[in-house]
């Protein structure tokens, strides 16, 4: 499965006329599609301000490693006025006040709520901290703090969750409230950062090396060009760089994460009167990847406490979480992977998908498609609400993945979703990798005769998975003289299109009985319609219009 939004919006459609609908879901590729781009775009302070109402000032720890990185940036003669960009809950803000008495901290950022989280700490004092909510990719940063009065400008993982397009305005925004010898401390993600690594395949690419997270939040990994080329262009030089590497370990989750950030100090074009300071002793250079310009630092100069790792990860806890599902009469409470973690998932099966919403909805409508019948899901993921769902009536369900966490869960769903032993009896649970010959016979020891109702919900995704889906379908359906047995596919399409469905299905001897949306120009002897009937007593929800079901039979 690839990540999509959980809700999708689509014009009213005339049957007659086909106007075209506007499609929420993404295009064929990794990345997110035009409506969501805008929207993300468009509502970035209501995600960044729902962070901060969630999860308060509990998310990062106070960065108290700075006076390490950049001690002799703040140290000096007079009163130091620092500029903190992106200020959060204050995690750069009162560090800094403790180890310097003497600075004057300015702190911005445009969730509101994050403001009123500085102005809530206890430390917080009008004498030493100028707090306010400010767009710089909109807002003129001279209407709160004045021109030319700023020594140091801090940028610590802030500048990443703005559009590239936008970074300029907000390096000349800056650049008007520097003192002419004033300079810019910035650290943020770089280029194949683990989590970049991890969004590969999910569709949540906004654009080059631009994603978005689970919650709506965004992050940009920045190349050593892109980001030199991004502060010469808005009138400031790189005087200070360092390519970051750094494997952290949590052991309690049996996670290694190899993480990539980059750490620069920029003066504004002309004064160059600061020199690069590097000794033998502050990092240790290293003839990387990057063509020797990996540099290392070493352990003691970096805080990777757990929480420096969750705020470089880009995750939070608690790591999974309750979601609350209604359709119809049936109520689940299904644990799921929780938004912050699934950006970082390689795992698909973690997550609930509107397809699986689609079509549980239609079991639950049309109890006939598998009353008396033995069912097989393949790919259930950690929900299984359409195999719950169809052990109201039918004969024998057995849900399947091919993930072991997915099961996991998916075990545990079922276990507090039923309450009776009957219905726990009706569900078997087992694991099944499509093409694995040993895993499908164990299939089959539960049910000789072969399967009724096969049932697939985004389960077409990736290409090389095709075949071997149907394939282990093919093994695993109902072939007897009187049988009408049905594989039933449900998803979004992406990477892969109908006509690579079609003719993996025709190799495995499956036939396209029916289809929903049903092609406009379709002649009589085309799909028959089975489908359609499903949605008679029931009203689809128009969010589902980038959905699409294919129903086969045995040639």
């Amino acid at each position: 499965m690839a990540s999509t939004p959980d809700t999708q919006v689509s014009l009213h459609q005339n049957q007659q006329s086909q106007q075209p609908k506007i499609q929420i879901y993404s295009p064929s590729n990794d990345e997110v599609s035009a409506f969501w781009r805008e929207k993300y775009e468009k509502d970035a302070k209501k995600y960044w301000d729902i962070f901060y109402k969630r999860h308060q000032d509990k998310f990062f720890k106070d960065r108290h490693y700075l006076h390490k990185e950049w001690g002799h940036h703040f140290s000096g003669q007079g009163r130091r006025v620092i500029l903190e960009v992106g200020c959060g809950a204050g995690n750069t803000i009162f560090p800094l006040l403790e180890t310097y008495p003497d600075v004057f901290i300015h702190a911005c950022d445009f969730s509101p709520r994050a403001v009123d989280l500085v102005k809530m700490h206890k430390d917080f004092s009008e004498d030493r901290v100028n707090a306010f909510a400010c767009d710089l990719t909109a807002d003129d940063l001279c209407q709160h703090v004045a021109p030319s009065s700023v020594d140091i400008v801090t940028m610590i993982f802030v500048l990443s969750a703005v559009s590239p397009g936008k970074m300029p305005k907000v390096i000349q925004n800056l650049r008007k409230v520097l003192k002419p010898d004033g300079r810019i401390l910035f650290r943020d993600y770089a280029t194949g950062d683990l989590a970049q690594e991890r969004f590969t395949g999910k569709e949540q690419k906004i654009s080059e090396n631009f994603y978005v997270r689970g919650d709506g939040t965004r992050a940009f990994y920045f190349s050593d060009e892109f980001l030199e080329n991004l502060f010469k262009e808005n009138g400031f030089n790189m005087k200070e760089h360092f390519l970051c590497c750094k494997q952290v370990e949590n052991r309690s989750r049996e996670i290694i994460m190899n993480r990539r950030w980059v750490q620069a100090v920029f003066l504004l074009a002309g004064n160059d009167s600061l020199s690069i300071i590097a000794t033998e002793n502050e990092i240790i250079h290293s003839q990387g990847d990057d063509h020797g310009k990996k540099d290392i630092l070493p352990e003691s100069e970096i805080d990777m406490s757990e929480g420096m790792a969750r705020e470089m990860f880009g995750v939070s806890s608690p790591r999974e979480e309750i979601v609350e599902v209604s359709i119809q009469d049936y109520h689940f409470k299904i644990k799921l992977l929780s938004k912050e973690y699934q950006h970082t998932c390689s795992a698909t099966g973690l997550m609930l998908w509107e397809s699986a919403r689609l079509m549980s909805s239609i079991l639950a409508a049309n109890q006939g498609i598998v009353s008396g019948k033995r069912v097989l899901e393949l790919g259930c993921g950690c929900g299984g609400i359409c195999s719950m769902i169809a052990t109201t009536s039918a004969e024998l369900v057995v849900a399947t993945d091919g993930d072991t966490k997915a099961l996991e869960l998916l075990s545990e769903n079922v276990v507090s979703n039923f309450r009776s032993p009957q219905s726990l009896d009706a569900l078997s649970i087992r694991r099944l990798q499509w093409g694995s010959k040993s895993e499908i016979e164990a299939i089959k020891q539960l049910n000789g005769t072969g399967f009724d109702i096969i049932i697939g919900t985004d389960v077409t995704y990736v290409p090389l998975a095709i075949k071997p889906l149907f394939a282990t379908a093919r093994e695993l359906i109902s072939t007897g003289s009187d049988a009408k047995s049905a594989l039933i596919l449900c998803h979004v399409f992406r990477r892969v299109d109908e006509a690579f469905i079609l003719s993996a299905a025709s190799e495995y001897g499956f036939s396209l009985v029916d289809k929903w949306p049903a092609d406009q120009t379709r002649n009589s002897s085309s799909p028959a319609g089975i489908i359609k009937n499903w949605f008679s007593e029931w009203q689809h929800d128009a969010s589902y219009s980038a959905l699409n079901i294919m129903y086969f039979c045995i040639a």
